[in-house]
């Protein structure tokens, strides 16, 4: 596969967020657009594979917009955009990235999220939530350490299962261990460290996968592709073949029923720190 890489200018880094992400964070940041995790396996369920606004006649997973004045953008935006979130939301907080990893293999070249968050240690927001399912978040962590005194700051990591193959899918982006390990490296720099299970595919342990994630994190969220993936039914997975492989695995795992079980497992490990769906994302978790 060819990737299809661009330098592109944004006018406007700072996105006002609407929709699903608009009890999360006032806006979003995007550092690049397009996913080389495309595919891998987060992308093959990936809601942003349908978003023809995104997409414009491209395949997902195989073209990168890489937006080389993202940090120069938020510092020319950073008051503006402050002021109206602090009128219309209360606080500006920050979520990146909603449809493209930030730490991407291509990050070590052109180290644009690295300058965002340069520019954010310069000019911080209210509330900072990083989202990846890289390993490669440590190479910033020295950043994020300085950052965390600035501003409230959580790391997002994605571990989806404890399974490394879901038969029938490609591997995920980095092995299931790699990414508790950067929990456990992250959360020993005093970052707080969210496990997201999102979207939550079948557990071959649950209650050793949840007494794992306790260990390295300080809290999980649970997300299921059914209110998930941004319709109420499913229905931007149910075209994908994600729901299919996952039913091959565990026919209960396609259901509500089973992201219930999961929820109900997890506090068992992580009492008052389990979040489920959206709730989870903006950090209100469970009693």
């Amino acid at each position: 596969m060819t990737l299809q890489l661009n330098q592109v200018t944004i006018g406007n880094i700072l996105t006002r967020t609407s929709g699903y992400l608009q009890t999360v964070s006032s806006h979003s940041v995007q550092p690049y657009c397009g996913c080389t995790f495309g595919r891998s396996l987060c992308g093959v369920g990936c809601y942003v594979r349908h978003n023809g606004h995104l997409l414009r006649g491209r395949s997902w997973g195989e073209f990168l917009d890489v937006r080389v004045n993202a940090a120069e953008s938020y510092q020319t935006h950073y008051e503006r955009e402050r002021n109206w979130a602090h009128r219309q939301r209360g606080t500006f907080s920050l979520f990146c990235s909603s449809s493209t990893d930030p730490f991407l293999p291509q990050e070590k070249k052109w180290q644009i999220t690295r300058s965002l968050l340069l520019a954010m240690q310069e000019q911080p927001p209210d509330e900072l939530i990083l989202q990846t399912h890289s390993p490669s978040v440590l190479d910033v962590i020295e950043i994020l350490i300085s950052l965390n005194t600035r501003c409230r700051l959580r790391v997002h990591l994605s571990i989806e299962t404890d399974r490394d193959r879901i038969p029938g899918l490609p591997p995920p982006a980095a092995s299931v261990q790699a990414r508790l390990n950067t929990c456990k490296k992250l959360r020993s720099a005093g970052i707080r460290t969210v496990v997201t299970v999102a979207p939550l595919l079948p557990i071959e342990s649950p209650h050793r996968f949840f007494e794992q994630i306790a260990d390295v994190a300080d809290a999980v969220v649970i997300d299921h592709f059914i209110q998930g993936d941004g319709s109420d039914d499913g229905s931007r997975t149910l075209r994908t073949q994600l729901p299919m492989k996952m039913a091959a695995v565990d026919p209960s795992s396609i259901t509500l029923a089973y992201r219930d079980q999961m929820v109900a497992v997890a506090q068992q490990y992580l009492p008052g720190r389990v979040g489920v769906n959206i709730d989870g994302f903006a950090g209100r978790m469970l009693p």
